[in-house]
């Protein structure tokens, strides 16, 4: 076979398996528009998902979790950082991953992804792995973001506990829970400047986009509140209080206060977190996807 030859048949050849590559990149994705938009997909909870889709998204999940918290510095362990920490685990974390001899509570029980039990995370995960994981949560799995709601010196706190708690035994636990104590009180700081960038992870920690269309938020199409684009532009809050960044973070913070039939409840929001969610809510525009 003479080289030109030989060359046409390779490109032929090459052009032959493009073509089978993408017709039958065009089949699945018919195939699998059918099956979405025929509904035939069950996402019922009583109904789980094949081993091997399970596999395939915790490791996802892990490999995930090992890059993006590759470059965080484990700090010194703070003096009493244990019993700190299992009095925050007992708080926040026990009600879902359950404790040594303690149960999660039967809504966690149910959960799809369910939360797995952590009596042995630190067997499976690094210090700085437990810090990211807890500090950022995971997406599509229930786990919050703690790091809107908890301090450094809690957050590594928590990691510390959960360092020990593989060789706790029920009794173990039960002690380090009656020996648990909050840390000293500090003096209050002076209160950070409005950011906007963490305002708009808080709206999504206390679960504002339930309720409200908020640009830049991913949320479900829901009209349970008002959208919440163009504040800026609007000229009062709740048809009552001039619309100032002061104020928005007060109507955040104690919406019945400020009218008492308001239906939307008081989240517990701090002082720090409606400033941010405020400075990020004024910002906000119609279409805007930042």
């Amino acid at each position: 076979m003479n080289r030109p030859f030989r060359s046409h048949a390779v490109r032929v050849a090459s052009a032959s398996a493009v073509a089978a590559v993408l017709g039958a990149g065009a089949v699945a994705a018919l195939a699998g528009y059918a099956v979405f938009r025929g509904g035939w997909y069950d996402v019922a909870a009583t109904r789980q998902h094949f081993q091997f889709v399970h596999t395939l998204l915790e490791r996802a999940m892990q490999h995930s979790v090992a890059f993006h918290a590759r470059d965080v510095a484990v700090p010194a362990r703070a003096p009493g950082a244990v019993l700190h920490g299992a009095g925050l685990y007992s708080q926040h974390c026990q009600q879902c991953h359950g404790a040594p001899g303690v149960a999660p509570l039967p809504f966690a029980q149910s959960m799809q992804p369910v939360p797995g039990p952590l009596v042995d995370a630190a067997r499976h995960w690094q210090p700085r792995e437990l810090y990211w994981i807890t500090r950022h949560g995971i997406k599509m799995s229930g786990m919050p973001a703690w790091g809107v709601r908890l301090s450094e010196a809690e957050l590594w706190a928590l990691v510390a506990f959960l360092q020990r708690m593989p060789h706790l035994t029920a009794a173990d636990y039960r002690a380090t829970l009656a020996a648990a104590r909050p840390p000293d009180t500090v003096a209050p700081t002076s209160m950070p400047q409005p950011d906007a960038r963490r305002g708009r992870v808080a709206l999504t920690q206390y679960a504002c986009q339930s309720c409200h269309l908020i640009p830049g938020v991913t949320g479900p199409a829901t009209y349970v509140g008002p959208p919440l684009y163009d504040l800026g532009r609007r000229s009062h809050i709740a048809g009552l209080l001039p619309n100032t960044s002061e104020h928005l973070a007060h109507w955040i913070r104690a919406p019945q206060a400020v009218h008492p039939a308001t239906t939307m409840p008081t989240l517990g929001v701090s002082e720090r977190d409606a400033r941010d969610m405020a400075a990020y809510l004024l910002t906000t525009r119609q279409g805007s996807h930042e």
